[in-house]
């Protein structure tokens, strides 16, 4: 599967807050929180569910993967989404294992792995508080 997906009770709003300060904790920032819901309303559009994608980065580890392979930048900042679903609020990113899979370049292979178990780990940090 080329994402990862956790579950929580909290809102959308407390979730990326809480994500927010979790992913701090691994020294991700979160560079940009984009309202789907808002900016498509204010274009006109009705869309009446709450939607956001963050888009974080770690400077350190964008610069080392940038100086192995330009190409990665392809696929930065990496995007974590929340959503609503079933009643229940999902946070979810897409695996950079398997966008290092595209680039086919197999001196990043373990860099995405660690990246990936320490942004999967701050997503299942941050469902778990308030459960």
């Amino acid at each position: 599967m080329f994402h990862y997906t956790v579950e929580t009770t909290m809102s959308i709003q407390d979730a990326a807050s809480v994500l927010e300060d979790v992913l701090k904790e691994q020294k991700f920032g979160v560079l940009w929180q984009f309202n789907v819901k808002e900016k498509l309303q204010e274009k006109g559009l009705e869309f009446n569910e709450d939607y956001l994608i963050l888009e974080v980065c770690n400077p350190q580890e964008a610069k080392e993967v940038l100086s192995i392979n330009k190409r990665i930048g392809y696929f930065l900042p990496c995007k974590i989404v929340l959503y609503r679903e079933g009643g229940v609020t999902k946070i979810g990113m897409p695996k950079p294992t398997e966008f290092i899979k595209l680039i086919e370049d197999e001196r990043l292979h373990n860099k995405a792995k660690e990246i990936e178990q320490r942004l999967m780990a701050c997503l299942e940090k941050s469902a778990n508080v308030m459960q």
